[in-house]
């Protein structure tokens, strides 16, 4: 098996050109202009050729530039259609595509009003198919428009048991240099909600023109199928191709029996003589930020969801409806899995919703409008997040909990899980993943030790203790550098020839690279792994700093110098890697915070140099979000840290700009603040395959700095969506016992979490460090809360923090931003008309006799400061035996 980096050097292209080519583009192409497109056709086939804005040359959104590579049989392009077809003669569904054999299809001459091109498809069917299939390309109401006719010329009836069009646009990255693939590229995301749904392809700068496939005629989204037989190279530069299900039963029925699918799988009949009509219809919306508006303009339905489609049990959501017909009825599904009661907008053109989530696991809200629309919404809902964040830390110390003799000195610590075998893994051929290291294999040691600072639990923290004293910080005493402090690529490693016989499982395919030798496992030049060992030395350093009595083996000044030799080390051991932006680099600028506020002037000097000289590096590139993958989507979250601190504004409004051409937001859990990763499951996952993974741990990461914008910008309400949904996807696959799986599978065929903890560590760093409760007020849908619960009395606004660690509050009308270093909130109330903010804190407990509030103004005003002593830039708040309530005001 080949390295990351001697697979990405090979070109896999190769064969595919082998094949031969049955497009025919010899015979040349038609093109046509509509009001937003340049489209091209290849006259054989009138598949498209190019797909171009008007408004713009040279950027295309189909990969136009490799026709020629991908003219084969198999190979599909926009214009294609998959169908399973069934009469009552058949036993089984029969596959018919266009794409599989192709041969030219016959140009028909069309009256109708608005027609580019029409074709008989026949000749590139099988000659028994039971349907005459004819395509039009047309324009209506301005419009691109892709409209199939089937029609049934037998005596028999026809069951459509599927259908698909695939949807072909230039998600290849194969061969492109950064600054090319955010400019020639597009990613794109789904909105499975049958008619309401929709595909929204953004080019990977977060430029616009944003591109929007739509529902013709009666066409819904019901699934979204990965193209797994269409040849083209998939890897880590290439996700794969998908098509839009209209039907969906013989997948069900066939592939997809053991999963449970997003919508209810549907067919239709068609009768001897019937013609049936299904088409997509392509718009560009100026921005992404602007995806809403042109669906309004287009009369679709638009929902937004507050704080998300993630509930956690008990909090109250909202939900509001934008479209020009009234809600009829709802259903949820499974029964009592939400309630759902009508609320209040202050734009009395929104239908606005309570919702509650009630019964853990997913569930799907199908709403049904007087004229006939149905949209289904599907929905999360897990435990509240106190229970969740507290199940979390006592599955890590308890089940994942490794302390047995081990030759590989692993014991004690946390170790990677297989939920499915429900045991511990202590063998992978991917050695890291039983080696505490790297991302898959330090995810599990590294989420338990951020839950501490999240919701500290004494027992918890002493066998942590052991860890990272013993295991990750004292187990190899007598060598030097980064690896004292525990960075190494893998504790276990392949040594057949040092390691005594039987100790390798012989089940297990060690002739991989990913067996590394003990030499290989002892190499400390990957710079990914320094974030993971500096925040486990900066947790035990916040514990032991500002609570009493949780760690005992060491003080705070041990634990804080500890995190900063890691990061330090990091710049002179791992160089190469360290020039890009780091998975959890934000932990670095939180430590820096700390050491400033700790009086290390000059620790914190050293510190601030070389991620200063890292910062000049991103800024002299144009898009500096590389890594050792050839794209990514983690280094963006450090890269805008040290972006914003250092002052290179246009270097952190870029990132913001391509995150939020990879981050969705839309009325699906799944893909909600999703941020886009295909590859980790080859490296971190139990299900090892590319595949679009719902809130793996770019989620949580890339919230921080979505999140982080928005408080500098807190009348821009889609950041704060964006943020919110990454942050509570972040914890949305969490089970009811506490797993913290690495992602979930966003095939159809699987629909569930993976089988191991894999990498899902950072997932929970994000939230850990970014948990908050938003507190804002829209013109349109009124005062909301994210992370609260929300009630107005009298014109003050009070929230109920929800939230699992309760220490973080922003005020967005305000530009007012409270943290807690050690305290937790109870409420916060607001007086718009005053400016007056007043904030209840929980009482002492055994480890917090005091709280450390700290008070930051993100936009201009006046604050009149608390009558309190402070400490290390917080105001020092004594706790007692009952909740304590401060006041201030803010202009």
């Amino acid at each position: 098996m080949l390295s990351v980096q001697q697979a990405f050097a090979q070109d896999p292209w190769k064969n595919l050109e082998k094949k031969p080519s049955t497009l025919h583009l010899e015979q040349g192409y038609s093109s046509f202009n509509t009001p937003a497109f340049r489209l091209k056709l290849v006259k054989a086939s009138q598949t498209v050729a190019v797909l171009e804005p008007i408004t713009e040359k040279d950027f295309d959104y189909t990969p136009g530039a490799r026709l020629a590579q991908r003219s084969g049989n198999g190979l599909y392009h926009l214009g294609d259609i998959n169908l399973r077809l069934k009469t009552a003669s058949d036993t089984a569904w029969v596959s018919y595509s266009s794409a599989a054999n192709r041969a030219d299809v016959t140009t028909l001459k069309s009256t109708e009003t608005g027609v580019l091109a029409a074709a008989d498809l026949a000749p590139t069917f099988p000659a028994n198919i039971p349907l005459k299939v004819q395509r039009y390309w047309k324009q209506v109401n301005g419009n691109l428009v892709l409209l199939f006719r089937l029609t049934n010329t037998g005596t028999k009836a026809v069951e459509i048991g599927s259908l698909g069009i695939p949807l072909i646009f230039n998600n290849i990255l194969q061969g492109e240099e950064l600054e090319q693939a955010h400019a020639r590229n597009v990613f794109y995301d789904p909105y499975i909600g049958r008619d309401a749904g929709y595909l929204q392809a953004t080019r990977l700068s977060g430029k616009g023109p944003a591109l929007l496939v739509l529902p013709y005629g009666h066409s819904p989204f019901e699934a979204y199928n990965p193209l797994l037989n269409d040849p083209t190279p998939k890897g880590i530069d290439f996700e794969g191709f998908h098509e839009w299900m209209i039907h969906s039963k013989a997948y069900a029925e066939n592939e997809w029996k053991k999963a449970e699918p997003w919508n209810k799988p549907t067919s239709a009949v068609v009768q001897p003589g019937q013609t049936v009509e299904y088409g997509l219809q392509f718009v560009l919306s100026p921005t992404i930020r602007g995806i809403e508006q042109k669906l309004i303009e287009q009369h679709r339905p638009v929902a937004v969801g507050i704080p998300g489609y993630v509930l956690p049990q008990g909090t109250n959501a909202q939900l509001f409806l934008n479209y020009g017909s009234k809600v009829k009825s709802i259903q949820v599904e499974p029964a009592g899995a939400l309630s759902i009661t009508p609320g209040l907008a202050e734009d009395k053109k929104l239908q606005a919703y309570r919702v509650k989530g009630l019964q853990w696991g997913r569930a799907r809200l199908t709403i049904t409008y007087a004229d006939g629309l149905c949209q289904t919404i599907s929905y999360k809902v897990i435990k509240p997040e106190r229970e969740l964040v507290k199940d979390f830390g006592h599955f890590l110390t308890n089940q994942q909990w490794f302390d047995k003799p081990d030759t590989f000195h692993r014991n004690p610590s946390v170790i990677t899980y297989d939920y499915d075998k429900k045991q511990q893994v202590t063998q992978d051929s991917r050695v890291w993943i039983a080696g505490l290291s790297d991302e898959g294999g330090a995810g599990s040691w590294l989420g338990a030790m951020i839950k501490q600072l999240v919701q500290p639990d004494k027992a918890e923290i002493a066998k942590l203790q052991q860890f990272v004293d013993h295991t990750l910080f004292g187990n190899i005493q007598h060598a030097d550098g980064p690896q004292k402090y525990g960075v190494k690529k893998s504790v276990f490693y392949y040594q057949p020839d040092s390691i005594p016989k039987g100790i390798y499982s012989d089940s297990l395919n060690w002739k991989t690279w990913a067996a590394w030798s003990h030499k290989d496992a002892n190499d400390v030049g990957r710079s990914y792994n320094y974030p993971h060992v500096t925040a486990a030395h900066w947790v035990m350093y916040r514990l032991a700093r500002n609570y009493t009595g949780l760690v005992t083996q060491n003080d705070w000044q041990f634990y804080l110098n500890n995190s900063y030799e890691t990061a330090m080390a990091m710049v002179k051991q791992a160089p190469y890697y360290a020039q890009f932006g780091q998975m959890e680099g934000t932990v670095f600028f939180l430590l820096l915070m700390d050491l400033k506020a700790e009086g290390w002037s000059d620790k914190a000097a050293l510190l601030e140099t070389e991620m200063r000289k890292r910062a000049q590096h991103w800024d002299t590139l144009q898009y500096p979000f590389g890594s050792e993958m050839p794209w990514d989507s983690t280094g963006q979250e450090e890269v805008y840290a040290w972006s914003s601190y250092f002052g290179y504004n246009d270097k952190a409004s870029v990132t913001i700009n391509a995150i939020l051409g990879y981050m969705p937001t839309v009325p699906h859990w799944g893909y909600n603040g999703s941020a886009r990763r295909y590859w980790d499951f080859l490296y971190g996952g139990k299900l090892s395959r590319i595949e679009r993974q719902l809130h793996h741990y770019g989620s949580g990461l890339n919230a921080i700095p979505v999140l982080t914008e928005y408080r500098s910008h807190p009348t821009d309400l889609y950041l704060l969506r964006v943020g919110y949904g990454g942050l509570l996807g972040s914890v949305s696959n969490i089970t009811q016992d506490g797993f913290g799986p690495a992602a979930f599978h966003s095939y159809p065929s699987t629909l569930k979490i993976d089988g191991l903890s894999g990498d899902y560590g950072p997932n929970f760093f994000g939230y850990a460090v970014n948990s908050a409760t938003y507190i804002t007020h829209d013109k349109n849908m009124g005062w909301l809360a994210f992370g609260g619960d929300l009630s107005v009395e009298k014109g003050i606004v009070k929230v109920q923090v929800t939230t699992a660690s309760a220490q973080r509050v922003f005020i967005a009308p305000a530009g007012l931003w409270l943290t807690l270093d050690a305290g937790i909130f109870k409420t916060v109330a607001y007086n718009p008309a005053t400016g007056k903010v007043t904030i209840t804190l929980n009482a002492a407990d055994a480890s917090t006799s005091k709280a450390f509030l700290r008070i930051e103004k993100t936009i201009k005003g006046k604050l009149v400061k608390l009558k309190v002593a402070m400490e290390r830039g917080a105001y020092v708040v004594p706790l007692g035996p009952k909740a304590i309530e401060l006041s201030m005001v803010v202009n």
